[in-house]
């Protein structure tokens, strides 16, 4: 699509997260460190929350692949289960055999693996992401995971990622043994605007070939001013403007065509009419034994309230919907780029035929000069007569640009 033009690798604004395209601004920074503090200390429960878009996916990504080999991870996504069932996923996420085995059996051979594990030197972590789906139910049945423990130490570490409601449901009054064993929680915040600006030229920067492309910084606070900050919405808009300026040929991105973006994204519905002012951010809250985390102490977990909506509502459906539309739109400028393709190659083949064209002309040419002219003495003047001179230069510089204008005018 874009990239060619652009001089990128590959498309800097996808959707679907990356940990290669982690930026870490002040808010995503802290809370990695938050979350590896929890892991590397064995603290208790660990939670991180933020809105849609925020980027927990993307951080428990990274997280992941930054932990080393003695830490045994199993990831639970879907988390629209019952007690049951979500106790039937974290075992077969261990690797461990569920078939035919009754609740009990499964707690048995979920603590012997434990067991094993720490006896190995391992550390085994539980991450559910999407936490804010579970029942208080399923919540209390991941609080009861964690009392299988040595007389030392727990034997699993439980990490749980979700959007607000998670917080709330955790704030209820039956979850107060659960509360009482959270160490560690951070909510993520949306993007301020200098953290918009690095992030969009990172991404491109990181995707380049060569000499990247960049969002000037009136660009990028339009971009803010239009997302709010929150990541996937500065991705729809800033990959509808490589696609607008591609289409367009226009290899700076300025504020003329963001506007044209904008108006053509609000008039599908992708963004609101008129975009939502992006509250204040709110402090993080720090333990007092580590000040430059946000480790929220068990007891101030009830009073924590769920993050104010930022931005616009952006659903998954109008996301989607940007998603196909821009695929459609790259379909098109594909289909034109393989035509202008194809009529390059004719005009190629065509002129790689009259160029044999006129090597035979000149052949034959020559050898009747050589007969008529003494030899070694060509006869200059007998090379073509008069009334074929103008006709033979007309032909050498309809051969030799003659097509050209249609070429670029195609582009």
């Amino acid at each position: 699509m874009y990239e060619k033009y652009y001089n990128l690798r590959e498309r800097p604004f996808a959707l679907s997260p990356d940990p290669e395209y982690l930026y870490l601004s002040r808010v995503h920074g802290e809370a990695l460190d938050s979350l590896r503090y929890g892991i590397e200390s064995r603290a208790g429960f660990i939670v991180v929350t933020g809105e849609v878009g925020a980027g927990k996916t993307t951080l428990l990504q990274t997280l992941l692949q930054r932990l080393d080999s003695r830490t045994t991870v199993a990831r639970v996504v879907n988390t629209t289960l019952d007690p049951r069932e979500l106790l039937e996923a974290i075992a077969l996420d261990f690797g461990l055999d569920t078939t035919g085995k009754s609740k009990p059996m499964l707690l048995r051979d979920l603590g012997h693996f434990l067991v094993d594990q720490r006896a190995q030197g391992k550390r085994p972590l539980l991450v559910i992401d999407e936490a804010q789906n579970l029942s208080a139910a399923a919540l209390e049945e991941v609080r009861l995971l964690s009392n299988l423990e040595t007389e030392k130490s727990k034997l699993l570490q439980i990490l749980l990622a979700g959007q607000p409601g998670l917080r709330d449901t955790i704030a209820s009054a039956q979850l107060e043994q659960f509360r009482q064993r959270i160490a560690v929680s951070y909510h993520l915040m949306p993007l301020d605007e200098p953290d918009t600006e690095s992030y969009i030229n990172y991404r491109l920067a990181h995707a380049a070939l060569g000499e990247p492309p960049t969002f000037p910084p009136d660009a990028a606070a339009l971009v803010y001013r239009a997302s709010a900050g929150v990541p996937p919405i500065v991705n729809v808009i800033c990959d509808a403007a490589l696609v607008f300026g591609y289409a367009e040929e226009r290899p700076r991105i300025d504020t003329q065509l963001l506007q044209e973006v904008l108006v053509e994204l609000r008039s599908t519905g992708v963004l609101p009419s008129v975009p939502a002012r992006p509250a204040a951010p709110a402090p993080a809250t720090a333990a007092p034994a580590r000040p430059d985390f946000a480790v929220a102490s068990a007891e101030s977990i009830p009073r924590m309230e769920a993050a104010p909506a930022r931005g616009p509502q952006i659903t998954e459906e109008a996301l989607t919907r940007a998603l196909q539309e821009a695929t459609e739109r790259a379909a098109r400028l594909a289909a034109r780029e393989q035509a202008i393709a194809n009529r390059e190659r004719e005009l190629a083949e065509q002129r790689r035929i009259m160029a044999e064209e006129y090597r035979l002309m000149h052949s034959l040419r020559a050898q009747a000069t050589a007969t008529a002219a003494p030899a070694g003495r060509p006869n200059p003047a007998a090379r073509f007569t008069p009334e074929q001179k103008p006709g033979f230069v007309a032909w050498i510089k309809r051969m030799l640009g003659g097509s050209r204008p249609a070429v670029e005018a195609r582009h």
